[in-house]
């Protein structure tokens, strides 16, 4: 069966109405198999297009060779077995999916700011912020230098960081607040218990 959910039944009747030779009558046979279709899922029929819908499947459990005066504008059997268009991704670096894409854009804006404590004292926020996201991510600790690789093939070598001037936030800072968020998290959905009356 093409459409199982509409049972032997309905599939026996659209075959049927299918062999039916005048039209006027094959239109009729068409409009009470729709009926009938319709009184199978009842609960449905809020939605707006479900009639639409009703004739879709009638169209296509006949295997398009329903030659009726249909109301709506079926589907067609070549779109049903024709691929979707391929969806689009951006062309992000995929071993730092990490890091984030809101990370890549601002390592593009201070790629773009002129040189001074500005720009330094955001290269410095975008690289605490890596690591951090690195951590939590990976579940484990990082080395500054790793960091500050990542950053410079990322800016694609405009910021190289060096690690005897900037030091990052420490790797057990990050796991502590990580463990603390997560603890304070897990008490809020603890039951509260009533302390034991004395008796």
């Amino acid at each position: 069966m093409i459409l199982p959910e509409y049972g032997r039944n309905i599939h026996n009747m659209i075959d049927y109405c299918t062999g039916i030779a005048d039209r006027g009558e094959r239109q009729r046979c068409a409009n009470t198999i729709i009926s009938t279709m319709g009184n199978l899922f009842p609960h449905l029929r809020d939605i707006s297009d479900f009639k639409h819908i009703l004739w879709d499947h009638l169209a296509i459990m006949s295997d398009f060779k329903l030659d009726i005066d249909y109301p709506y504008e079926v589907a067609k059997k070549e779109d049903l077995y024709s691929k979707p268009p391929r969806i689009y991704y951006s062309g992000s670096r995929g071993q730092y999916r990490h890091y984030g894409k809101i990370v890549e854009q601002m390592i593009y804006k201070a790629n773009a700011m002129e040189e001074g404590e500005e720009k330094d004292c955001l290269i410095s926020m975008i690289a605490n912020h890596m690591k951090k996201s690195y951590v939590l991510w990976n579940k484990d600790t990082v080395e500054d230098s790793k960091i500050f690789l990542d950053l410079e093939e990322l800016s694609e070598g405009r910021i190289k960081l060096d690690g005897s001037r900037l030091k990052l936030v420490d790797n057990r800072e990050i796991l502590a607040r990580n463990n603390t968020n997560n603890t304070n998290t897990g008490g809020n959905n603890k039951k509260k218990t009533s302390p034991r009356k004395n008796r």
